[in-house]
């Protein structure tokens, strides 16, 4: 990540993004109808939205995810006006790969 790695930062950030989504909590629909002004939540934390706990198998599963669809990406883009997206895409499935195997560059 020091050496401005771009693919590892776009891809890195794609995946907490990924993370992030699959953690959110489904709105009833009785939340998503207004209520009326006087009553509203007020006060610290009312925004706060409740989030679900991912376990290790969730997460691996997602980043498996986000790495194959890279990698189908690339292999659906044959063009060569495509040639440098297909190696930015393959660039970043072998980051989030190298997470899955345990083995991260510093």
């Amino acid at each position: 990540m020091r050496a401005r790695d771009k693919a590892a930062v776009s891809a890195l950030r794609a995946t907490l993004a990924a993370l992030d989504n699959a953690e959110a909590m489904p709105l009833d629909e009785s939340a998503l109808r207004g209520v009326a002004l006087e009553q509203s939540p007020v006060g610290v934390g009312v925004t706060e939205a409740a989030r679900c706990e991912l376990t290790e198998d969730d997460v691996t599963a997602i980043v498996r995810a986000e790495a194959t669809e890279r990698l189908e990406l690339a292999d659906q883009l044959t063009a060569p006006a495509h040639a440098d997206r297909v190696a930015q895409l393959r660039a970043e499935a072998a980051v989030l790969l190298r997470f899955l195997n345990g083995t991260s560059t510093t």
